[in-house]
Parts: C-alpha cells; sequence; structure tokens
C-alpha cells in the first residue's frame, strides 16, 4: 500500500509539473506558440525575452506554484505512512522531496507539451519554498542578482539553485532540517544544472544571449 502512495506521489508530482504555463500563457495572451521563438523552451526566461514582463510574472507564478502543490499533495498521500527498505524508513518528507524531484523533470519534459519543457528552475525553487522557504529564498535573491549582474538569466540560474544546495548543508547539520529535503536540493540542483549544459557550453564561448535580448522566431533563425 505504502509502495503504491509513493509511485502515486512521483505520478502527481510529474503531472503537475508537466503543466505548460509558458505554452498556455503565450497562446493565451499573445495567440502564439512559445517553443517556435527563442531558445524553443517553455521556460519564465523564453517567455521573459519573447513577450515581456507582465507574461514572464505570470509563467514564474505558474511553474513556482505548481511544484509547492505536488509537494503539499505528497504529505497528504503519504501522511504518517513509512517505506522500509532494509534498515531506511521514508516516509512523508521522503514523498515531499520525491513529488519535488518528479515535478522538475515534469517541467522539462512534460507529457502535455510533446516532452520539450523549460529549464526547471522555477519548478526547484517553488518545491524548496513549500519544504524549506528560507533555502528558497536564499537561493531565488542569488539567482535574481546574478542575472542581473552577468546579464545572463542561464548563469544567474546556476548559481541560485548551487547557492540554494550550499546553504542547506548549514541548515540541515546545524538547524536540523531533514536530511530528505537536503537530497531533494542536491538532486535537483544536478538536473538543472544537467539541463542547462547548451547554455554553459555558450557561456564559456562567449556565444549565450543576454537576458534583455529580445527573442528572434525559430524559422527566421534558420534561415
Amino acid at each position: 500500500m505504502i509502495i503504491a502512495k509513493f509511485i502515486l506521489v512521483a505520478v502527481v508530482g510529474y503531472l503537475l509539473g508537466s503543466i505548460p504555463f509558458g505554452l498556455i500563457v503565450s497562446k493565451l495572451q499573445a495567440k502564439v506558440d512559445i517553443r517556435n521563438y527563442g531558445s524553443g523552451r517553455t521556460g519564465g526566461t523564453n517567455v521573459l525575452r519573447t513577450l515581456g514582463r507582465k507574461a514572464f510574472v505570470m509563467v514564474a507564478a505558474g511553474d513556482i506554484m505548481k511544484a509547492a502543490v505536488a509537494v503539499l499533495i505528497a504529505g497528504v498521500i503519504v501522511g504518517k505512512g513509512n517505506l522500509s527498505i532494509d534498515h531506511l524508513n521514508l516516509g512523508r518528507l521522503a514523498a515531499q522531496s520525491l513529488a519535488g524531484v518528479c515535478a522538475i523533470i515534469g517541467h522539462i519534459f512534460p507529457v502535455f507539451a510533446k516532452f520539450k519543457g523549460g529549464r526547471g528552475v522555477a519548478t526547484f525553487i517553488g518545491g524548496l519554498a513549500a519544504i524549506c522557504p528560507v533555502a528558497a529564498l536564499f537561493g531565488g535573491e542569488i539567482l535574481i542578482i546574478g542575472a542581473g549582474l552577468s546579464g545572463f538569466a542561464s548563469l544567474g540560474s546556476i548559481t541560485g539553485v548551487v547557492s540554494a544546495y550550499a546553504i542547506m548543508i548549514p541548515l540541515t547539520v546545524i538547524y536540523g532540517v531533514p536530511i530528505e529535503y537536503l537530497f531533494y536540493v542536491l538532486i535537483g540542483a544536478l538536473i538543472i544544472v544537467i539541463a542547462h549544459h547548451d547554455n554553459i557550453k555558450r557561456l564559456l564561448s562567449g556565444k549565450e544571449s543576454k537576458l534583455n535580448q529580445k527573442a528572434a522566431s525559430r524559422s527566421s533563425m534558420a534561415v
């Protein structure tokens, strides 16, 4: 029974993460498919560079919310149950971490948008906000500062998620934040860094687009 609950948590997390708010907002607000512009992704950065700040705020809010909701639902589904593996007991905290990770994966590979989503940064922050608001606030601030100072959303994003993991270590060791949550931040940060592999290559080669650069149509880019 408890195994079925963990499977349900993973599925719910993935499906909630798969909701493509970038695609939804772009079609409702501008009647365009955001995947046809800029990076071709549905995340907030591409929306910002294509449609502007208002659309970005709506998309970022949706992407944050869906992960937070997934984490909260996971806690309700598992409740006081425990999944025992050898001497390891996995309960509500592990289920919440699993839901958050699955939401990130769903955002990057959304079943509702032909598995072409965003990079998962806002979704990562949303899941973290539900389990450790202090770390989410810290990582979010570093993200904004890093992107603002460098002009690169990708650099700010990578710095933000790595900083969130860094602050979680003392919060776990010194202040007793559950270790399950530390694993969520570690796995989530690794997934997001890997999702930015092409951005990292462009940053190193000096070809990465600036945050304030307007996104072009992908059809015109191919010409």
